[in-house]
């Protein structure tokens, strides 16, 4: 069976290649999307377009996604240019995860993996977990960069999830979100679950898990703030989707709500969010381990422009 998905384009994604704008649309791969349009499954008010077509503001869009194939999906080696190993030792592996890559194999996806990457340089890690994400204790979105943990040890993998289970963890994240957030700092406790009416998001609904975000305002511009974010709880894209609820979602995240005439003028494809910091105690040693991350060039150049004055 297929998924079919329905709604109007976005007035900021008018002229976009179709691949293009659905990728940021669904939260898939350009790839994926130039397969699914190339296969007929997607149409604009009724007629079949190809990959390169263009978008049409207000067009109705009906995007067909065929059921994913194989149910298990493979660790396939391949090099991810730009992941940088950050700490190294017999139990773990911490990564530098660039934008575009998933953090292991998943039906539908078929773009670069963090696991990938790993196998692709000879890395052996935990063999606990699924198959297709061995190693792996937590994860990071496509479209957002930052540090990883994956475990090498059984041990380790273990510690390690019981650590992400009882929030011993420190994950830090720097966003930059539109506008100002008020109170400057506080605590935004939502429940987190599906979407109503769009099943490929996230929303705050009272159904939802219990999801808590702490915040800190870092710096104030004209257009928007840079914000310090610790997760006390790891729902999908809980970020994105607590800040949005607050009508401050993060430039360029089109998906939940970014001003997409903002997003252009910064230079962003995806959201400006990054994983600036882990902390954990290291499950070998004992120890207490922290790593850091600096900005990558896109959101560095984002926040360049919303710095200089841009309104």
């Amino acid at each position: 069976m297929a998924d079919v998905r329905s709604l109007p384009v976005p007035d900021g994604l008018a002229g976009e290649r179709v691949d293009a704008g659905l990728s940021r649309l669904l939260g898939v791969s350009r790839t994926r999307a130039a397969e699914i349009a190339e296969a007929g499954g997607v149409q604009l008010d009724g007629r079949a377009v190809g990959k390169s077509d263009r978008l049409v503001a207000g067009a109705w869009l009906e995007v067909e996604i065929p059921s994913a194939a194989p149910a298990v999906a493979e660790v396939v080696p391949e090099p991810v240019p730009g992941m940088a190993i950050v700490h190294d030792d017999d139990d773990v592996v911490v990564v530098d995860k660039p934008v575009g890559v998933a953090a292991h194999p998943s039906p539908g996806w078929t773009g670069p993996t963090v696991v990938g990457a790993l196998a692709a340089a000879g890395y052996r890690i935990s063999t606990s977990g699924a198959a297709e994400r061995q190693g792996v204790v937590h994860r990071l979105d496509v479209g957002t960069s930052g540090l990883m943990v994956v475990a090498k040890s059984e041990h380790a993998y273990t510690a390690l999830k019981r650590a992400f289970k009882e929030r011993t963890v420190d994950k830090v994240y720097h966003a930059l979100v539109q506008g100002h957030p008020e109170p400057t700092s506080g605590t935004i406790d939502a429940p987190i679950g599906r979407h109503p009416s769009h099943d490929w998001k996230f929303a705050v609904v009272a159904s939802g898990k219990p999801s808590v975000t702490h915040y800190e305002l870092l710096e104030a511009f004209p257009a928007a703030s840079l914000v310090e974010v610790h997760l006390e709880t790891g729902r999908t894209h809980q970020i994105r989707v607590h800040f949005s609820a607050l009508r401050h979602p993060c430039v360029g995240d089109l998906t939940y709500g970014a001003d997409p005439a903002l997003a252009r003028r910064v230079g962003l494809e995806r959201q400006w969010l990054h994983a600036v910091r882990l902390g954990f105690e290291h499950p070998g040693t004992g120890r207490w381990l922290e790593v850091e991350s600096r900005y990558p060039d896109d959101l560095q150049h984002a926040l360049d422009v919303i710095s200089a004055g841009y309104r």
